[in-house]
């Protein structure tokens, strides 16, 4: 071998040399960063997940200011507090729609029961809840009266059963002709007293307050799914509820006995979050950490094959070096 390639071999395998010394801190360095970035995302989850419930309207938990919230005082006290698996008193006593005494239990038995607090003669929000089921029944696939049975309750012990079938007219007339005869029996509007509607809103956990100023209730608006023996398993807030969503619910309240095959898929996608009140696809909650830890062994395994293969070549070329 001239002396001349001697030195070119040798500056190669200097060269080599350094980048397998340098491969590794490279790549270090690197693995470092992501497993810093991976261990704060599930801080960053967690500090989102508690501020999703941390609203004086719709929370999972009983309300906790952080600061001064400023709410007027029509308002304060009034929300939806969580309770699932909390038991509703079925023995409770109602009047019907038309004027028959009725047990909230005689609606129970069967099937879920679709559940709405409302006054029938509030100006707005009532009838917001009302307009969202109703845009609801008319794309779902399942029909109340026989997949599910809905009620309806005043929160308002001076209403009557009069306001309360003029209210269940109207909203039965919204729907397709096809419809309305179902949901005529099973959509149920009542009224009660006022012992008996506390102890429903109470189990519920629906707060709200009356302001003698204006004569209208401050309240919260969202519908509740509750399982055939009377148990919450499900809150829906707000005024619009997807119907994808109340599907969901419906099937999991019946312990599955309702629903097709698809339906069963789409649980095993989807899962319901109870800070939101929604159901969530499963791979925002549970396979993004599974996909991070994969993506780490995924990084581990090239850092050790950058350094064979590093390794390999330097062994080669000194091996080319003491042959020639």
């Amino acid at each position: 071998m001239t002396e001349g390639t001697r030195q070119k071999a040798v500056g190669s395998t200097q060269k080599v040399s350094k980048a397998a010394a340098s491969a590794p801190t490279v790549v270090s360095a690197g693995l470092c960063l992501l497993l810093f970035g991976f261990c704060l995302l599930p801080s960053a989850h967690a500090q989102f997940r508690e501020s999703q419930g941390n609203s004086p309207l719709y929370s999972s938990r009983p309300y906790q200011a952080r600061a001064p919230s400023g709410l007027p005082e029509a308002l304060k006290d009034v929300g939806i507090e969580q309770k699932l698996n909390e038991q509703l008193p079925l023995d409770a006593v109602f009047k019907n729609e038309n004027g028959q005494s009725v047990k909230l239990g005689d609606y129970f038995g069967k099937k879920p029961v679709l559940l709405s607090l409302v006054y029938y003669e509030c100006p707005m929000l009532c009838n917001q809840v009302l307009n969202g089921m109703v845009t609801n029944f008319r794309v779902l696939a399942f029909q109340p009266g026989q997949e599910f049975e809905v009620v309806t309750v005043s929160f308002d012990s001076r209403e009557t059963p009069a306001l309360a079938k003029a209210k269940k007219k109207t909203y039965v007339e919204y729907l397709a002709a096809e419809k309305r005869a179902g949901i005529d029996k099973g959509w149920h509007f009542l009224t009660g007293d006022e012992t008996n509607i506390k102890r429903l809103t109470e189990a519920i956990g629906f707060r709200y307050r009356y302001d003698s100023e204006t004569n209208q209730f401050a309240h919260a608006s969202g519908i509740f799914v509750a399982t055939p023996q009377g148990k919450l398993a499900r809150y829906f807030y707000g005024i619009e509820y997807a119907p994808r969503d109340v599907r969901l619910g419906l099937i999991e309240a019946a312990d599955n006995k309702i629903g097709s095959s698809v339906d069963q898929l789409l649980l095993y996608c989807f899962h319901y979050d109870p800070a939101t009140g929604k159901y969530g696809a499963l791979i925002m909650t549970k396979l993004v950490p599974i996909g991070g830890i994969v993506t780490l062994i995924v990084i581990v395994g090239m850092f050790f094959l950058m350094r064979r293969r590093v390794a390999q070549t330097v062994s080669l070329r000194r091996a080319r070096g003491d042959a020639a």
